[in-house]
């Protein structure tokens, strides 16, 4: 058996951190296991659904290292989803219903007052030919249920019936039926709600394995029935835990919190995105994997926590520093060079200590090869001077920093902080960064005469 997963987004927006977690676990998941991975846009809302989101979600899954085997989009497979509601009608395990929302919401309000569960009571199955007609002619059109087996021929005495799994992520599951209201499968307008076209497709195209938020736990017993009904075997399933930010907020594609698109934007590594989206709400330690290949070598759904994955978005910030400081020079010399920075290998290895992004390399370039205003504190001028004086002759060298602040510290007494960061804030602007022996062969002698008073 070939493994196959998919990833089955809709394109109503621009997928965040928190939708990059199911589509690395089923990614993973089929790296690991020589399989294949199908992204599969549910696009059948044809209003909400748009080209350019589509556009965005293949870019982000790309940026994160994601390479389906095989697009899909719902929109083009209706004839397969109508023939399988057919089968299901003649079948008479799909029945019209012709309440209202506002009707059902009442009827909901009713049951919840009286202490039982809001649980659909099947009035749809009980209307006659002339009931629909009547109701048809109301201008009413219906939506469409699927009788739950969850009764022994009689739809109107049910009984408990366990629908149970083994869970790749939380191991042996059940879901009672009896709990459960008979699930809309078509909409009055007769449009197709997720359910039966995911079904569909997993069978169509021979998806073995289902990997997917901890909120589809309740709708995994449905889905096998209806798996059944239509003479199929349901795949194996595994829900892992959902991605929340620290205080337990859920992330909304809709806000557009943390898209992928806007950490792109701001320079992160790809890895960093990947190695927090995969490891935070694991058993294992939430640390920046460098590759791909790593994250599938340590990639295990048995690690995946039955607790919450909440995440500090700074931590984001940390493996994102982390990764940049060991990036050697040949990974980033053309993001460098798109930058305006003609790279060498020694500028970078000097700066990429201080980087928390690759990007955030053009400040220190500014340094080394543009004009800067440096901080000149009033009781530094005369100290300064002295500088000016007593800077090395010849080249510029790793070696002419001690040279240099040995100099001054003899000629002025000056020591530690007051001799070092008065110098480090006239050449380079700032209180902080690369080491200052390392840096002042890059700026060279022409720039530090020129920014010395």
């Amino acid at each position: 058996m070939t493994v196959t997963v998919r990833f089955a987004p809709s394109p109503t927006g621009h997928i965040h951190i928190g939708n990059s977690r199911p589509a690395l676990f089923n990614w993973l998941f089929a790296r690991k296991n020589g399989g294949a991975f199908i992204l599969r846009f549910d696009d059948t809302d044809l209003e909400r659904s748009k080209a350019e989101y589509a556009e965005s979600i293949e870019t982000d899954l790309r940026w994160l290292g994601i390479q389906p085997d095989r697009i899909e989009r719902q929109s083009e497979r209706v004839a397969s989803y109508d023939a399988a509601a057919q089968k299901l009608k003649d079948a008479g395990l799909l029945y019209p219903c012709y309440e209202t929302p506002d009707e059902l919401e009442r009827r909901r309000s009713r049951q919840r007052a009286l202490g039982r569960p809001p649980v659909y009571d099947r009035a749809g199955l009980k209307q006659s030919d002339e009931e629909r007609a009547a109701f048809e002619a109301e201008g009413r059109k219906p939506h469409w249920r699927f009788v739950l087996p969850n009764h022994d021929g009689d739809p109107f005495q049910t009984r408990r019936t366990d629908v149970s799994w083994t869970d790749l992520c939380r191991g042996e599951q059940a879901v009672d039926l009896a709990s459960l209201s008979d699930p809309v499968l078509i909409r009055a307008d007769g449009t197709y709600l997720y359910t039966l076209p995911s079904i569909v497709d997993d069978i169509d195209m021979g998806v073995t394995h289902v990997i997917r938020g901890e909120d589809h736990v309740a709708n995994t017993g449905v889905q096998i029935a209806i798996f059944e009904a239509l003479d199929a075997k349901a795949p194996v399933f595994g829900h892992h835990n959902l991605l929340t930010t620290r205080d337990g907020e859920g992330l909304s594609k809709r806000k557009g919190a943390l898209s992928i698109g806007s950490l792109r934007e701001a320079g992160l590594e790809p890895m960093a995105v990947a190695s927090l989206a995969v490891l935070t709400g694991t058993s294992q330690a939430v640390e920046p994997v460098p590759a791909m290949e790593q994250l599938v070598e340590k990639f295990d759904l048995s690690n995946v926590s039955r607790s919450s994955a909440k995440f500090d978005p700074e931590e984001l910030k940390s493996l994102n520093a982390r990764l940049v400081h060991d990036l050697p020079f040949e990974a980033v010399r053309d993001r460098l060079a798109s930058l305006g920075i003609d790279p060498t290998e020694t500028f970078w290895n000097t700066v990429r200590g201080n980087c928390e992004t690759v990007c955030a390399a053009a400040a220190y370039w500014q340094i080394v090869d543009g004009s800067i205003e440096g901080k000149i504190e009033d009781e530094d001028r005369e100290f300064l001077s002295k500088a000016r004086d007593l800077l090395p002759e010849g080249d510029i060298t790793v070696e002419s920093w001690p040279a240099w602040t040995n100099a001054l510290k003899a000629e002025t007494g000056r020591k530690g902080r007051a001799l070092f960061m008065p110098l480090r804030r006239v050449l380079t602007g700032l209180d902080h960064g690369p080491d200052m022996k390392d840096m002042l062969p890059l700026i060279g002698r022409q720039n530090i005469l020129d920014r010395l008073p």
